[in-house]
């Protein structure tokens, strides 16, 4: 899926693919730095708010640098017939927003259809799952203290501007769950200043970091925080001792109570057993098992109640994997494995590109009964009927085809 942001980013930062994530950090600016705003506006954002019902898991509000309670910005609505539902007080947090604050709301591509699809793009960029984190801060207010993260992020600059101070690393790789804690900041600064509307930044994991609006005074700020939980070696285990479940040897309860020579002769089967599972079942194994065995994403399910639809788009959390064989070609994807015809490859081709695809010019340009193949798709999860808000998502940021 060619989406704006990937191409912007690539060009803002120089990279040429995903190669350097987590790798080094890395600043710039979009090509188009109009593109922010189309992903997301603050008159957006507190639409979003205000429409669902959040709470403090989701959505925080920091003053003077510290967190308030969400009595402060929440209160229960009460619906006729049934429990009262958490909603956000709007004019509570309108005067929050007039006095100075920071809100942070994770996870908005679960809520708006256009960071969904970014979200996705991403996501078929670097093989990774991504989410995105919005923050708004107004007048004055600062945000986080100085602090590291757990997974990489590419912040987007959507407008207004904020102060940044980046550090790098005080322990390689340091993990949410890790052997030992990581509490204190490096001394050297690796880029100090301000991002403007259309700036990009990538701050890899464990890199230290804090952005403030405290020496601005009026006006405001918005970036999107992109977020990358890469697979480490850890995870790579984990899947391991999950395949270990096939092998008998790893069944067997530990033998506690037999004897010292009967217990190191288990060890030794285990020992052996991990060593030949480790040796024949490779990271690559791991990560492709992963992308095709992703359950698909959320998307509307109608099961042909209303019609078969007339446009489809890929929905799949990874890229599909299409493997031609002599004969037939088989489609790996959203924990599904689907056999067709050699003949339906270029109409497959077409709907599996993560571009939306009206199914009659489909079958037009490739010959092929688009509408049959587009049924068992919707059906199998993998791709999704193009609804009007749906369709909202990509308009204006996917790049020319053919690019």
């Amino acid at each position: 899926m060619d989406h704006q942001l990937v191409r912007g980013i690539e060009e803002a930062l120089g990279w040429m693919g995903p190669g350097l994530l987590g790798r080094e950090f890395a600043r710039g600016s979009l090509p188009d730095p109009a593109l922010g705003s189309q992903l997301l506006t603050p008159e957006k954002l507190l639409d979003i708010i205000m429409r669902r019902s959040l709470t403090a898991s989701r959505l925080r509000i920091l003053q003077s640098g510290r967190d308030l309670h969400p009595n402060a910005f929440i209160s229960t609505k009460p619906v006729r017939r049934s429990e009262g539902v958490p909603m956000v007080d709007m004019e509570r947090l309108g005067r929050l927003v007039q006095e100075g604050a920071t809100l942070v709301l994770d996870g908005v591509n679960t809520y708006d259809a256009t960071l969904e699809v970014a979200c996705r793009a991403l996501q078929w960029w670097t093989h990774e799952l991504v989410q995105v984190n919005t923050y708004l801060t107004t007048g004055d207010a600062a945000g986080f203290n100085l602090h590291w993260g757990d997974h990489d992020v590419l912040i987007v600059q959507v407008a207004g501007q904020k102060s940044w101070e980046v550090r790098g690393l005080t322990r390689p790789a340091p993990m949410y769950r890790d052997a030992e804690p990581n509490v204190e900041p490096p001394e050297e600064i690796v880029w100090k200043g301000t991002m403007q509307p259309g700036d990009v930044m990538h701050i890899p994991r464990g890199y230290w970091h804090q952005a403030t609006r405290e020496d601005r005074g009026d006006g405001f700020s918005l970036h999107l925080t992109f977020g990358f939980p890469q697979r480490t070696g850890v995870d790579y285990f984990t899947w391991l001792a999950d395949q270990s479940r096939r092998s008998e040897v790893f069944r067997h309860d530990i033998a506690r109570w037999d004897s010292v020579r009967f217990r190191g002769e288990q060890q030794f089967a285990l020992t052996d057993g991990a060593v030949k599972l480790a040796a024949t079942t490779s990271v690559d194994d791991f990560l492709a098992a992963r992308e095709r065995e992703m359950p698909p994403s959320r998307h509307i399910a109608t099961h042909g109640v209303f019609g078969s639809p007339t446009a489809v788009v890929c929905v799949t959390e990874f890229a599909p994997h299409l493997e031609e064989l002599d004969d037939t070609v088989v489609l790996a994807a959203a924990a599904r494995r689907i056999e067709f015809g050699k003949a339906a490859l270029p109409a497959l081709k077409l709907l599996l590109s993560g571009r939306p695809v009206v199914i009659p010019e489909v079958a037009a340009e490739t010959g092929v009964d688009a509408s049959m193949l587009a049924d068992v798709l919707v059906e199998e999860g993998i791709c999704a009927a193009l609804t009007p808000e749906l369709a909202a998502g990509y308009k204006g940021v996917l790049t020319p085809e053919g690019r």
